[in-house]
């Protein structure tokens, strides 16, 4: 029989031949690389047999998917161990995660950190044993029989509808419920840590047992694994919620709700720069700022459809609008994005197909109900700012509107060395607009995109249904990578808000909208920032960018002079002018990340200069004062 392979070519296999039958026709190498395989697209193990006209691809460790089966075996393995060392223990579900895995266990002792090296040592033993993983499909009877003495599997096998099939896989001793597939061999498991452990509920459900959750990462290679543990090292180094706290940037305070950062002066800056200098270049740009309420009316929202698709997301309240004697209730929602207001003042007068493109934009802040769970400092807030903006403009003016703003994408992303790349999201299966509409709102964004010249991948199906979408995502310094600036078309709210412009034949058209957030949610751009630089801010960004450091009391005078001539060219300064040795002031001052630090002292005085020492090259020797002030001045928001 024959099967098709990834490149469209035939490939003539004995009958009943499996995915590894077909990687060792291929060639020797492939059949010692092959790892799983794919038959008509399903992942399955390499026992799985082919059928005639099969399409089967082979997977390797290099193929996309195959972390995440090594992770899945390594999860079967660690509870193998659990179960040797602690008899009676009851396993519960053990899945793989985007970064590892990890297994849910029911026990009456209670199992800690201090147990790892145990579990990872019995692991050890397992990996070197390399004994197969091997598939039985199984009735109910059978499977119930398996796990007599597992009270969760027996209820998970309840789960299973009448029709379906119940797969295990035995490993070794050890035996479970699963999908699969899995690694060939425990061998191929090449380096593994147990992470953490926490608490966790059956089936997800409080009101069911609470279990004990361990967790872990595997690698193919030991040199992966220390690379991982040396970027979460860097990640807990970087973090913004520590560094957002140690700078003074903002803080949370369970008084206020979870969810609501609140900027300290340093943060307050911070974030008025980055506003002032993003307005500065949309007004360049032909933009124009405009300001829209916090709260609406519920028919506001009722005609933009989030009454109905996103209320719970939403904030809404009552307002008594009537009298004390005939009280009438109305209601309103607070904002979770700032596009109903921007429609409603175009809206406000006629427009002609002249005007277009008009260009709104609006530093808005917003309220979303996220679940506590969910909530990640100003990574994920229920209280943010978008640098908002709608573009309203005809369709030959659509291509270049995106090119437009993926320029200024461009602008910010590089200002602030993010290497970037985009997704374009395309129509899902639920959707509004015509056919030729997304098509041609998805061609407009291929188009512009590759006119920029921006790495891109097509993400199908993950569009609104309001429109396809353009989604920049940025890597930082430790090659995360994090989701900013969007660009959205929008088929929506013009139709719900009866949005219209005057063409050329004095007809009415509808005018093509397009929803963009450069910085996103200015929140979370902040937070990558301090992340991505480990809160080593910029000149022209960092909350102080000098500190004057006098020798001693006698050089006061002299240090406030330095700085009343910084702040007279709008710099921000600091004079440290505590009682304290030098070395504690310049350590104080290096801990806050101060760019510059100016010491003071006699010869400096006399000299006109001060003792120049920077956040990232240390003591740059005596510098006229004068040169201090043009690095401030060029650094300057303009």
């Amino acid at each position: 029989m024959n099967v098709i392979l990834p490149d469209g070519s035939s490939k003539e296999v004995n009958e009943g031949a499996t995915v590894a039958d077909v990687a060792a026709s291929i060639g020797a190498g492939l059949a010692k690389a092959a790892i799983c395989g794919k038959i008509d697209g399903e992942l399955v193990d390499l026992t799985a047999p082919v059928m005639d006209g099969s399409r089967v691809e082979i997977v390797t460790d290099k193929s996309q998917e195959a972390l995440s089966i090594l992770r899945h075996s390594c999860a079967h393995v660690m509870a193998e161990a659990v179960q040797v060392l602690f008899p009676g223990v009851q396993i519960a579900f053990g899945p793989q995660t985007d970064d590892g895995f990890f297994y849910d266990f029911g026990l009456d002792s209670t199992i800690s950190s201090d147990d790892f090296e145990a579990i990872e040592a019995k692991m050890a033993e397992i990996v070197e044993r390399d004994e197969p993983f091997v598939r039985e499909v199984v009735t109910r009877e059978q499977a119930k029989e398996i796990f007599a003495d597992q009270k969760f599997k027996l209820e998970h096998i309840d789960d299973f509808g009448e029709d379906e099939a119940i797969s295990v896989y035995r490993h070794g001793s050890f035996v479970d419920l699963c999908s699969g597939p899995h690694l060939p061999t425990a061998g191929r498991i090449g380096a593994f840590k147990l992470m953490k452990i926490a608490g966790a509920y059956w089936k997800g459900d409080a009101e069911n047992e609470q279990l004990q959750r361990i967790y872990g990462t595997a690698f193919f290679k030991q040199k992966d694994l220390d690379a991982y543990l040396h970027n979460l090292e860097e990640a807990e180094k970087r973090d913004h919620r520590k560094l957002g706290r140690e700078l003074g940037i903002y803080m949370m305070d369970d008084m206020a709700g979870v969810g609501l950062p609140m900027y300290l002066p340093a943060g307050a800056r911070v974030i008025r720069l980055l506003q002032e200098w993003l307005r500065r270049e949309l007004y360049r740009r032909g933009y124009e700022e405009v300001i829209t309420p916090h709260i609406y009316k519920a028919d506001v929202w009722k005609t933009s459809g989030h009454y109905g698709f996103y209320h719970e997301n939403m904030y809404f309240f009552h307002i008594n609008e009537g009298s004390d004697e005939e009280p009438r209730l109305s209601e309103y929602g607070v904002k979770p994005m700032n596009c109903p207001g921007h429609v409603m003042l175009y809206k406000n007068s006629i427009h002609s197909y002249r005007e277009m493109p008009i260009r709104f934009f609006e530093f808005g802040t917003v309220y979303r109900h996220e679940l506590s769970g969910a909530v990640h400092g100003l990574m994920r807030a229920r209280g943010f700012t978008q640098d908002d903006a709608h573009v309203f403009c005809r369709e030959d003016q659509v291509v270049d509107e995106v090119l437009a703003i993926l320029d200024l994408a461009d602008n910010i992303m590089s200002e602030f060395g993010f290497e970037y790349a985009a997704e374009i999201s395309t129509r899902p299966e639920k959707s509004i607009g015509t056919d030729e509409m997304w098509e041609k709102a998805e061609s407009f964004l291929r188009t512009a995109i590759e006119q920029r010249g921006i790495p891109y991948e097509i993400n199908p199906g993950d569009g609104a249904f309001y429109g396809p979408k353009i989604d920049i995502k940025v890597k930082d310094a430790i090659g995360r990578w994090w989701q900013c600036s969007t660009v959205q078309v929008d088929f929506n709210l013009p139709e719900r808000f009866d949005m219209t412009y005057r063409t050329a034949d004095n007809s009415e058209e509808r005018p093509w909208m397009l929803h963009r957030a450069l910085f996103g949610s200015i929140e979370r751009f902040l937070g990558i920032l301090i992340e991505h630089t480990t809160g080593n801010l910029p000149l022209w960004l960092a909350p102080t960018q000098a500190a004057v450091v006098p020798i001693a009391d006698r050089h006061l005078d002299a240090a406030h002079d330095i700085a009343a001539r910084i702040r007279g060219i709008e710099g921000r300064v600091e004079v440290y002018e505590q009682n304290e040795p030098m070395r504690v002031k310049i350590a104080k001052a290096q801990a806050a990340k101060v760019p510059l630090m100016l010491v003071v002292g006699d010869k400096e005085i006399e000299e006109g200069t001060v003792s120049l020492r920077t956040r990232e090259g240390g003591d740059q020797g005596s510098v006229p004062v004068e040169d201090v002030l043009k690095a401030i001045e060029d650094a300057r928001i303009r």
